[in-house]
């Protein structure tokens, strides 16, 4: 039996057009093809290349991934509920012991600063696991902590390993999927990562049970040890160069079929062996020495520069500031105070409104693939990457209407579900943007993701900090209609009405950002593995 009938690989004549984010998909016959259109990017004839992998393995990884990045930001944010405790028990102000949480946040943001260039340059599964050890033995730390800065070293630590679970995840999404898929993968991400921000109602209730809150810690530590046992048997190095082959003649011409034929033969004869299992779980990989660590670094700020990306870094900062700042800061204030007078303990249930909003989201994961494929047919199989962006329009105006609620609640003092359900509406909102804004620019800007994902992570973190300034005291002291349901909301609906204009410009965007020296100096620096 010859290793082509033991082993379907994938086929597709598929290819870029001739601007960044659009994409020949029609079908020739022998193609592989999803929603009747052919796969893209194109595998290589080589079942090690990620996109021939089986759907099993590709969604096992992407699941350790995203539990990854739940765990990663739940242990960042869980611990805020024990500023109290951390003053009193080491003898500190409690502006002090917020920078136990604040300090770690800003680790956390920038960490991808140096562990980005870091998987380009020596591969994804090492750079993986080395951040997960550091998260392991961080959260241990935390655990046995017994002074301040002891108890910051360590959460620093955890944070700076952890740090590279909002960029991996989307570099693996993009390794290791096709086209057709990332908007569901990206979403299945999304909801973890931000359901992690629930950890200070799991700390609080931890707390409110008796126990110490080292609890919260030693419940983490496990359950990243059992996460990293787990990505060391399955995650398999996602880094992959496909050979560029010259582009096939149109499939009109009478040299298409001939020239289709001889690759196929050259193909046949030189399919590798898939690797072996014990072969997969060699820890470390080869090191890219055209990878320049400090340039990839230098070159990600270009990135503030593309409309699509900057744009992605506003949504992020935005609804990070509002939905991780302004709701946790705020909801504990209002809802212990008359006429609600909540008990202490509770708290934190503003959680609820953030998980009921994700739920609701969840099931509409695939329908930015979906509407992109429906539009693709529509185009005579030339797919654009603005033909996702129409589901995300009812979140243009539900977001501001939940704010508005939420701010007019606070202000009036109306009945609590309106705290609830404004959240929701914020979070619901936010899932659109977390997952298909990001998903856009994914697919228009394919020349280099790894550098793409530092400039967001970067400045998402500045954004969403930026708003963090102050903010508890602008708020009372010029209202929370005033601030919520009129400044913030203005700023979050002028981000929102982004989608229309993309919509309706992207392309043209897209063309004359492709003619500029930005478009010149990211295509050079990018690597044939990750131009998808």
């Amino acid at each position: 039996m010859t290793l082509q009938q033991r082993t379907h690989l994938v086929h597709s004549h598929a290819h870029a057009g001739d601007v960044p984010g659009t994409v020949d998909l029609r079908a020739t016959e022998g193609d592989d093809t999803a929603y009747g259109q052919a796969l893209y990017p194109v595998p290589a004839e080589d079942p090690n290349d990620p996109l021939q992998w089986t759907n099993r393995k590709k969604s096992t990884i992407l699941i350790i991934c995203a539990l990854y990045s739940f765990f990663g930001n739940a242990a960042l944010l869980g611990p805020s509920v024990y500023i109290e405790i951390y003053a009193e028990e080491f003898d500190i102000a409690p502006t002090v012991a917020s920078g136990l949480v604040s300090y770690p946040n800003l680790v956390y943001g920038f960490g991808s600063l140096l562990l980005v260039p870091a998987y380009l340059k020596f591969g994804r599964r090492p750079v993986m696991l080395f951040s997960m050890l550091m998260f392991v033995f961080g959260l241990l730390g935390a655990s046995q902590a017994t002074t301040y800065g002891g108890l910051m070293t360590a959460r620093i630590i955890h944070a700076l390993g952890s740090g590279v679970c909002e960029a991996l995840p989307v570099q693996l999404v993009n390794d290791i999927f096709f086209l057709h898929e990332r908007g569901k993968r990206l979403g299945y991400y999304t909801v973890c990562l931000c359901w992690g921000s629930t950890g200070p109602l799991y700390a609080g209730y931890m707390l409110s049970a008796g126990y110490s809150w080292r609890l919260y810690f030693y419940v983490l530590f496990a359950f990243a040890g059992v996460l990293f046992v787990t990505a060391f048997l399955f995650v398999e190095e996602s880094r992959y160069l496909r050979k560029l082959d010259a582009p096939l003649p149109s499939p009109s011409s009478e040299k298409y079929e001939k020239e289709v034929d001889i690759r196929q033969i050259e193909t046949v004869a030189t399919i590798p062996p898939r690797k072996t299992f014990t072969q997969t779980l060699k820890p470390w990989s080869s090191v890219d020495h055209d990878a320049e660590f400090f340039m990839t670094i230098a070159r990600s700020f270009t990135y503030f520069l593309v409309p699509s990306v900057l744009w992605v870094i506003t949504s992020f900062g935005i609804y990070i500031g509002l939905g991780a700042l302004t709701f946790n800061y705020t909801f504990p204030i209002k809802i212990v105070a008359p006429p609600y007078k909540w008990n202490q303990i509770n708290s934190g249930l503003i959680a609820l409104g953030n998980v009921i909003g994700y739920a609701l989201a969840v099931p509409l994961t695939n329908t930015s693939d979906r509407l992109a494929a429906y539009l693709t047919r529509k185009n005579n199989g030339i797919r654009e990457a603005e033909m996702r962006l129409g589901v995300m329009l009812p979140a243009v105006i539900i977001a501001p209407a939940g704010l508005i609620l939420y701010g007019l609640t606070a202000q009036r003092d109306l009945h609590w579900v309106g705290y609830f359900a404004g959240v929701a509406m914020v979070d619901w909102s936010s899932y659109f943007y977390f997952t298909f804004a990001l998903a856009y620019a994914v697919d228009s800007q394919t020349s280099s993701t790894s550098e793409m994902l530092i400039a967001m992570n970067l400045g998402k973190q500045a954004i969403s900090f930026g708003m963090g300034i102050y903010l508890l005291e602008w708020i009372l002291e010029t209202g929370y209609a005033n601030v919520i349901a009129g400044a913030f909301t203005a700023v979050l609906l002028a981000n929102n009405i982004m989608v229309p204009l993309f919509m309706w410009k992207g392309k043209a965007i897209r063309r004359f950002m492709a003619s500029t020296w930005l478009a010149e100096l990211h295509l050079k620096t990018a690597t044939t593995g990750e131009i998808a």
